[in-house]
């Protein structure tokens, strides 16, 4: 009896790690997302995302001025290892789409605006960032990203609909390259 305890004990060990793993779960509450990338039909898109607030810099945020471009929303955090990796990424896609494409980070769970302005001046994140550390930049998205997986990105069509998801790290730059194409063109 023993030994099948601790063969089941460990066979359900097993399975809680690999879990674990899946959903990237840490003792700090967060989930990263599974990686998946959904696209949107322009039919099912909604209406557009409405976020007001206030930038890392104490800026005031509209993102209603960014309707007319294609506009990629990053929810990220400084204790995120998936937010850390992709960060490069997105500045680059930022500096090569340049006018063409909007970026707008969404600065979540960090316990100070200092906190995100020096992880973005260490990455060289050159757009600008909502500080938002209870959430609720992501809860305008009205449900379209879960609001405790991080990272995740939307990428909304010229109307500031939702035309793309991804849940979890950015698998590539060519992944960010296409959803950002194709909301261009099927706004």
């Amino acid at each position: 009896m023993r030994k099948k305890l601790g063969g089941l004990l460990t066979v359900v060990m097993v399975g809680l790690l690999a879990a674990c793993g899946q959903t990237g779960t840490n003792e700090a509450g967060y989930i990263s997302g599974d990686g998946r990338t959904q696209e949107i039909p322009v039919a099912d898109r909604g209406e557009p995302v409405e976020l007001t607030g206030e930038t890392l810099e104490g800026k005031p945020f509209d993102l209603a001025d960014t309707r007319g471009k294609v506009t990629v929303l990053n929810v990220w955090w400084t204790g995120c290892a998936p937010c850390r990796k992709e960060m490069p990424m997105l500045q680059a896609a930022y500096e090569e789409l340049g006018d063409e494409v909007a970026f707008v980070g969404l600065n979540t769970r960090d316990a100070s605006a200092a906190q995100g302005l020096a992880f973005e001046r260490h990455y060289g994140v050159e757009y600008p960032s909502v500080y938002s550390p209870d959430g609720a930049a992501v809860l305008a998205l009205k449900g379209s990203l879960a609001p405790r997986a991080i990272p995740a990105t939307a990428i909304l069509d010229t109307d500031g609909r939702v035309a793309a998801l991804i849940r979890g790290e950015i698998p590539s730059a060519r992944t960010l390259d296409e959803l950002i194409s194709t909301a261009g063109e099927s706004a």
